[in-house]
C-alpha cells in the first residue's frame, strides 16, 4: 500500500481545486519508462501505477520568481534517492513508512527539505479474503476503491527528489529525474478491514505548512503528520478486478462490482463476509 490510484482531474481542474500558482505540466522531464506512458502524463488516469509519471503539488522558487510558488508538475512515482547508482530501485521506493520516514536516509532528507502534495481521486486496494481461495488455493484477492465521502479534494502527503544522471550533459534537461513517494501510515477503523495501510491524507489547512521549503525541523514535521490522523473521512467499496492490470484505465474501474462478483469479501462497514 499505496501501489495504484486515480487521478482523474485535469491539470486545470488541479489548479484550482490546489491552488496552484505555476502550472507546469507542460515542461519536459526524464521518464523511466521503456514505452510511451498510455494515458499521457498529466491526462486523466484512473489506474496510476508505478513508474508513470503524475501530477504533483510542490513549492519552489523557480528561476523566473523572486518568491516561492506553488507549483504542479509532473513526477516520476518512486523515489530515486540522489546518491542511487541505478534510478530502477525507485520502482521498490513508491512509499515511506511514517513510522521511519525521518529516520531512512532515503526518505530523511526530503522528509525535511522536499515535501510535496499527490492530488489523488481515490486509491486502490487489495483485500486478502479470510475464507475464500483462487485456482491456485491462495487466499482471493478483492480490490477495493477508496476516496473521500465528501467534496474536500484529496491529496496525500508526499516527500520528492531530484537525481541527475552522471552520464548526460550539464544542459541536458533529461538529465535529471525527479521523483516522489507517498507516505503511509496504519489504516483507520474500517479501512483496517481492506488492509493494515493506508496513505497519508493532509487537509487543506495542513497543505501551507506541509508544502513550506522553510519548515525543516523534525518535530514539526512529525507535528503535521500526527495532526493528519483524522478517521472516518473515506468511504470504500468493492470494483472489478480489471484494475490489477496497469493497461486498464477508464472511470469504469472505479464503478462498484455486481454483488454476484463478490466471493469472500469483507464489508469494510460491517465486517461482515459478502459473497459464498
Amino acid at each position: 500500500m499505496c501501489g495504484r490510484y486515480a487521478a482523474s482531474a485535469h491539470p486545470d481542474e488541479l489548479v484550482e481545486a490546489y491552488d496552484i500558482d505555476l502550472d507546469a505540466t507542460d515542461q519536459v522531464s526524464r521518464s523511466v519508462l521503456k514505452n510511451p506512458q498510455q494515458p499521457p502524463p498529466g491526462e486523466p488516469d484512473y489506474n496510476v501505477a508505478p513508474s508513470k509519471q503524475a501530477p504533483v503539488v510542490l513549492t519552489r522558487t523557480p528561476r523566473e520568481h523572486a518568491e516561492p510558488a506553488r507549483q504542479l508538475r509532473l513526477l516520476t512515482w518512486g523515489l530515486v534517492p540522489s546518491w542511487a547508482k541505478d534510478p530502477a530501485i525507485g520502482a521498490r521506493m513508491i512509499n515511506a513508512r511514517q513510522e521511519t520516514l525521518l529516520d531512512k536516509p532515503a526518505y530523511s532528507r526530503p522528509a525535511l527539505a522536499r515535501r510535496c502534495l499527490v492530488p489523488i481521486s481515490g486509491w486502490y486496494e487489495w483485500q486478502v479474503s479470510p475464507v475464500a481461495t483462487d485456482a491456485k488455493g491462495k487466499p482471493r484477492k478483492q480490490p477495493f476503491y477508496v476516496s473521500r465521502g465528501d467534496e474536500v479534494p484529496l491529496a496525500l502527503a508526499g516527500v520528492y527528489e531530484f537525481w541527475r544522471d552522471p552520464s548526460a550533459a550539464e544542459d541536458d534537461p533529461l538529465g535529471w529525474i525527479v521523483s516522489y513517494a507517498v507516505v503511509t501510515t496504519s489504516a483507520e477503523p474500517g479501512l483496517d478491514r481492506i488492509h493494515d495501510r493506508q496513505p497519508l491524507a493532509l487537509e487543506p489547512e495542513q497543505w501551507e505548512d506541509w508544502l513550506d521549503p522553510e519548515v525543516t525541523a523534525p518535530e514539526d514535521v512529525r507535528s503535521i503528520i500526527d495532526a493528519a490522523h483524522l478517521p472516518g473521512r473515506f468511504q470504500a467499496w468493492a470494483v472489478g478486478r480489471s484494475v490489477g492490470s496497469s493497461r486498464s484505465t477508464g472511470p469504469q474501474l472505479v464503478e462498484p462490482a455486481p454483488a454476484e462478483d463478490l466471493v469472500g469479501v469483507v464489508d469494510p462497514v460491517t465486517g461482515e463476509v459478502v459473497g459464498g
